[in-house]
């Protein structure tokens, strides 16, 4: 994985360990392993067989460690399994912001165009809308019409840039998505990043949810963006089905996903490979990306990625 952002901390195993070895030293001597990830806002560690280092890259992540810390104990009962906050650090040893220690989970993580449980997706999405633990505002939880202008200006970024990418059919997705009647029920429980790489799976079933600094209260349509950022045109009528929820919010959730992918593919096109080949995925999903011309690399073997022509669902 690249630099991927320009004001990026210097994060390695050494300092890891060093934290660990002077904050929390009951676990100074487990070892310390980096885990390949997609992630954006922090670098991870696996810590001995059951814990988790995370560690914000830039300033802008630092806030998640307290909201996490907030979140995740007040959403038990879920029917899968979210992480456990076990220790919160503090900066030190040249680390400028807080860092979190969190409970190991097994699964591995989703693959796009893979068979996904959309069943489970749509019963943890449901429970989660049903919560009723007070929280935070959502990211992504308020109007499309806030992400307008980012929006459109990724389209225009992406028109230009070699990618086989349809902006009028973008733009007709985008507007289509910003007439849609907005939300008028109260506020409900949303993850707002359910991307692949923070699902997880174990024999099939979903059995895991990561990486909840996003969440909290917000329009529900946010939830349905593994429609087609996970799911196929074949199972995505499943997963609404049993999703529930009228034309309104699907169109906004389609909005949400479209938004998402054009503002992540010109940013990570060319330092996150997992993010890059699952924007072009989106967008193949939704009608936009014509062809895909796909890196290998440190994607070979995910769904989505290598070289061949992506076909309009």
């Amino acid at each position: 994985m690249g630099r991927m952002h320009a004001d990026e901390h210097t994060i390695d195993t050494a300092l890891v360990r060093r934290l660990v070895r002077g904050q929390f030293p009951r676990w100074a001597d487990l070892p310390v392993t980096p885990l390949a990830s997609g992630g954006t806002v922090n670098a991870v560690y696996r810590l001995g067989d059951g814990l988790t280092v995370r560690l914000p890259l830039t300033a802008g992540g630092a806030g998640d460690i307290a909201k996490e810390a907030r979140v995740l104990p007040a959403l038990g009962g879920l029917p899968v399994a979210v992480p456990a906050v076990v220790a919160v650090g503090e900066p030190a040893e040249g680390y400028p912001w807080p860092w979190a220690v969190h409970g190991w989970l097994d699964g591995s993580p989703a693959l796009e165009g893979r068979d996904a449980p959309a069943h489970d997706l749509a019963e943890f999405v449901r429970a989660l809308r049903a919560h009723p633990a007070d929280g935070p505002p959502a990211f992504r939880g308020q109007p499309l019409s806030t992400v307008d202008t980012a929006t459109r200006r990724a389209i225009e970024e992406l028109r230009r840039i070699d990618e086989p990418f349809d902006a009028e059919a973008a733009l007709a997705v985008w507007a289509e998505a910003l007439e849609a009647p907005q939300w008028t029920g109260a506020p409900c429980w949303v993850h707002a990043d359910l991307m692949p790489s923070n699902l997880l799976l174990r024999d099939g079933r979903l059995s895991g949810v990561l990486d909840w600094a996003t969440a909290g209260l917000g329009d529900p349509a946010i939830d349905l963006i593994p429609a087609w950022n996970l799911l196929t045109a074949e199972t995505r009528p499943t997963f609404r089905d049993a999703v529930g929820g009228d034309d309104a919010t699907w169109a906004r959730g389609r909005g949400r996903a479209l938004s998402m992918a054009v503002i992540q593919l010109p940013y990570y096109r060319n330092t996150n490979p997992v993010i890059s080949a699952n924007a072009r995925y989106v967008l193949t999903e939704l009608g936009v990306l014509t062809s895909c011309r796909r890196p290998a690399g440190p994607t070979a073997g995910r769904a989505g990625s290598g070289s061949r022509p992506c076909r309009r669902p």
